[in-house]
């Protein structure tokens, strides 16, 4: 099930905003699994075995307005609208990732601090 939406609210939280942008961004997103379910539903998919395969989201085209000001001023009113893509896969089922015991892969040059403390001490 492939669902995009194209919308004109921030995703992303920037320096200059209140503060408010994340809930908004979230129930966008919530919007498009919805409707992505109900996609689903309709082409005869079992709802419950869906995942999340993919999820990517594109700056669009900056739009343009006026806004006019006192004393025969004009700003822009700028909107950073935004495409979001999901891709949901149905599969049989779906397995919890187990933990490893074995240790993480090291940089040589972590290895080498790891060696120069030891000796050191």
């Amino acid at each position: 099930v492939v669902s995009t939406q194209s919308t004109g609210a921030k995703a992303f939280n920037t320096s200059g905003s209140l503060g408010a942008w994340p809930k908004k961004s979230a129930t966008i997103v919530l919007d498009l699994l919805k409707n992505a379910e109900s996609n689903a539903e309709v082409k005869g998919l079992e709802v419950d075995s869906l995942v999340v395969e993919y999820i990517q989201e594109n700056r669009a085209p900056q739009m343009r307005r006026r806004t006019y000001r006192a004393h025969g001023r004009i700003n822009p009113i700028m909107c950073s609208p935004c495409h979001i893509e999901m891709i949901l896969t149905e599969t049989e089922r779906i397995e919890a990732k187990e933990d490893d015991d074995t240790p993480k892969k090291k940089s040589k040059k972590k290895e080498a601090r790891a060696r120069a403390r030891l000796g050191a001490e």
